[in-house]
């Protein structure tokens, strides 16, 4: 590739990026451009498709199986039931309402999809935002940062965090024990700003209408069909990698889905192609338009270079290279979805770590696993910039990008700035807290 092209490239994704953050038209079309530029220009051929269609394959399949298990969960009336009770356990007041709000998202998290939990527990908090007369869309972007920051509690909670986990062979065990408190302190440092990103929610005290006894439940054996769908795949994703077949969380996301929407077709509540058509098409789409963008990035050899580069600023010392990929992939995942950002930093990292002679030239093949205890911070250290960072902004994770659709959908819509101005002060909190646990992990492993 020449400079010329590499040039080309970022500006283009620049241009990308800028069309979306002055909101001067709709982000999947932006991406979509980006994209077809790329072609025209020859950057990107059929082959490059093909590699960013098996990088986006995973997170793409996770997102798309929570679509539709929450889509059929939906129809089962449980949401509207569970908002009443919401509603009731806050007793008029916004201050407990996102203190329920936040002890009600971390722990789906830790089971879900953070992109899932949010199309699942949207209902009810647009329902208690409203019996309470305060604005939604607050609220419903604080269940995106919650989801994203609770994703670090277990491996599946977030895709860029089960890309950098799958990438270097950690297990669902090893998982829980060296990163899932990082993910725990970083949603409890999300309580103390409450009051001040959202003082009007926070002081709000309203006198509650007399609760209406919910309508009996039309049918039970769909609801309860549906909710074995669920348990299903909430169990596949704590166990599957432990079957004799190995069965990872993409997968479980589609099992989870086929279930789901078999349940649809046998119960015959509605057709199957409305539950179908209720997918957040959109954001799937943009994501896979990212995906090709970063692409354009590897091809080029930009990636590689930085791993020399990184090399030559830090040498071994992979503290310094562990902040700097924290801050850094934290940077890049405000701007662009945090999913692709991780998946080309894992080559230059991994690059890094070879050039640094901590790891053996093999490590840059796929699938190895043999990576020494002193480089896990590293890794560790991506997790945090690439989950975290992605709360800054409204295209920074999956999550956000179907909060604000959902407040879209409702008849709000939420601008790049009005994310921001809840979005960075949390991230900044977080990333400061990440970077404090990156170090004390490296303490312990020297």
């Amino acid at each position: 590739m020449t400079d010329l092209q590499i040039y080309l490239t970022l500006a283009i994704f620049g241009g990308v990026i800028l069309l979306i953050a002055l909101d001067l038209i709709d982000m999947a079309v932006a991406a979509l451009l980006g994209v077809s530029i790329l072609l025209a220009l020859g950057i990107l051929g059929t082959e490059d498709l093909v590699e960013a269609s098996k990088t986006a394959g995973g997170p793409l399949a996770l997102l798309f199986g929570g679509m539709v298990v929450a889509r059929v969960l939906a129809k089962t009336g449980l949401f509207e039931r569970f908002g009443d009770r919401l509603l009731a356990a806050t007793g008029g007041s916004g201050r407990r309402f996102l203190l329920l709000l936040v002890a009600l998202v971390a722990p789906i998290c830790a089971f879900l999809p953070n992109a899932t939990t949010v199309i699942l527990v949207a209902p009810i908090i647009i329902r208690v935002a409203r019996a309470l007369k305060v604005d939604f869309v607050g609220p419903l972007i604080l269940t995106a940062i919650v989801s994203n920051s609770a994703g670090m509690l277990t491996l599946v909670g977030d895709p860029a965090t089960f890309l950098v986990g799958s990438a270097i062979g950690m297990s669902f065990g090893q998982y829980l024990q060296q990163v899932s408190l990082g993910g725990l302190l970083a949603v409890l440092a999300i309580v103390p700003l409450l009051p001040r990103l959202m003082p009007q929610t926070w002081q709000t005290q309203a006198t509650l209408q007399p609760s209406v006894p919910p309508l009996p439940v039309k049918h039970k054996a769909f609801v309860a069909l549906a909710l074995a769908a669920l348990a299903v795949m909430v169990l596949l994703f704590l166990f599957g990698e432990l079957l004799p077949t190995q069965i990872v969380p993409p997968a479980v996301a589609i099992i989870g889905a086929s279930l789901a929407l078999l349940v649809v077709y046998g119960m015959q509540v509605e057709p199957v192609d409305a539950v179908l058509r209720d997918v957040d098409w959109k954001t799937l789409v943009f994501l896979g338009a990212i995906f090709c963008l970063v692409q354009a990035f590897t091809k080029t050899g930009l990636l590689q270079g930085l791993s020399l580069q990184l090399h030559a600023w830090l040498g071994a010392d992979l503290t310094r290279a562990a902040l700097l990929l924290l801050a850094g992939i934290g940077l890049l995942s405000s701007l662009l979805a945090n999913i692709p950002v991780v998946a080309a930093s894992l080559i230059m990292t991994k690059g890094y770590l070879v050039a640094a002679e901590a790891v053996p030239e093999l490590a840059l093949a796929g699938g190895f696993t043999d990576w020494p205890a002193a480089t896990l911070p590293v890794f560790i250290a991506m997790m945090f910039g690439a989950t975290l960072g992605g709360n800054a902004t409204l295209i920074g994770a999956s999550a956000n990008i179907v909060s604000v659709g959902i407040c879209a959908a409702e008849g709000e819509r939420v601008t790049f700035g009005r994310f921001l101005r809840y979005g960075v002060p949390i991230t900044v909190v977080q990333l400061a807290l990440g970077a404090a646990y990156v170090l004390v992990m490296f303490a312990w492993s020297g």
